[in-house]
């Protein structure tokens, strides 16, 4: 059994990701700020093999990812694996009067990102070993135009945070895991142009299955988003201005 904390679980990616590790037994702390939504995916969990706690929690506020991150390592007998999944998207154009949304989009997407990062790695340093899971973005391989430009550079920005810590924490006993999703329906990608989105269960499988070999950076799922990762890498700007 492993215990995990899963910032962001009150819906999308994080709920998901909630159900079916509680499914196969392992230990579950729910964070979001959305308290209701949390407790009521609790008592969906009740029934299910593994244990769970719940943790309202604003990941802008680093002194509450603190508390959160040690109250859930007490009551779960010890955190193994920290997912910093809580992100938001709605960035706006840039010069056009949208500052305070890109800077709440920058607060919760990269320094809440950070704040986590800090909290687990405290944790995961004093015993030698731990599994940090940062939740990127397909979005985070090309700079994107228009209102995701913000979106996508604080993914990227991430990301690099990712590489920087897989090389300093090599063989320490702390693996860390970056995780790129494609397109998945979520409430967050509703509002995508993008033609398809890959299923929420088959996308989170593929998310779980990354974590579980510890892979330092994984483009989930691999069909189709890993070729379409490549040809966003090498595609004309001309082009990614017209369909994105």
């Amino acid at each position: 059994m492993t215990a995990y904390f899963i910032s962001g679980a009150s819906s999308g990616l994080g709920a998901e990701m909630a159900r079916q590790l509680v499914a196969r037994g392992d230990s579950v702390a729910l964070a979001a700020r959305r308290l209701d939504r949390l407790e009521a995916l609790e008592q969906e969990l009740a029934a299910l093999p593994g244990k769970v706690s719940v943790h309202a929690l604003d990941v802008t506020d680093a002194a509450a990812v603190v508390a959160s991150m040690t109250m859930a390592d007490t009551q779960l007998g010890g955190l193994d694996v920290v997912v910093v999944n809580a992100g938001v998207g709605g960035g706006a154009r840039l010069g056009t009067g949208g500052f305070a949304r890109n800077r709440a989009l920058i607060e919760t997407n990269l320094t809440g990102a950070l704040a986590q990062i800090e909290a687990a790695l405290e944790l995961f340093r004093a015993r030698g070993m731990g599994h940090l899971v940062l939740v990127s973005s397909l979005a985070s391989v090309r700079g994107l135009p228009g209102s995701a430009a913000v979106y996508s550079a604080t993914k990227a920005a991430l990301a690099v945070v990712g590489e920087s810590l897989r090389i300093e924490l090599a063989g320490s006993g702390i693996a860390v895991t970056t995780l790129r999703p494609g397109y998945i329906r979520t409430d967050l990608s509703a509002s995508s142009r993008f033609p398809y989105l890959s299923p929420l269960e088959q996308g989170v499988s593929a998310m779980i299955a990354a974590m579980d070999s510890r892979r330092g950076d994984v483009v989930v799922p691999a069909w189709p988003w890993r070729p379409l990762g490549w040809l966003l890498r090498a595609a004309p700007a001309a082009l990614i201005r017209r369909f994105l």
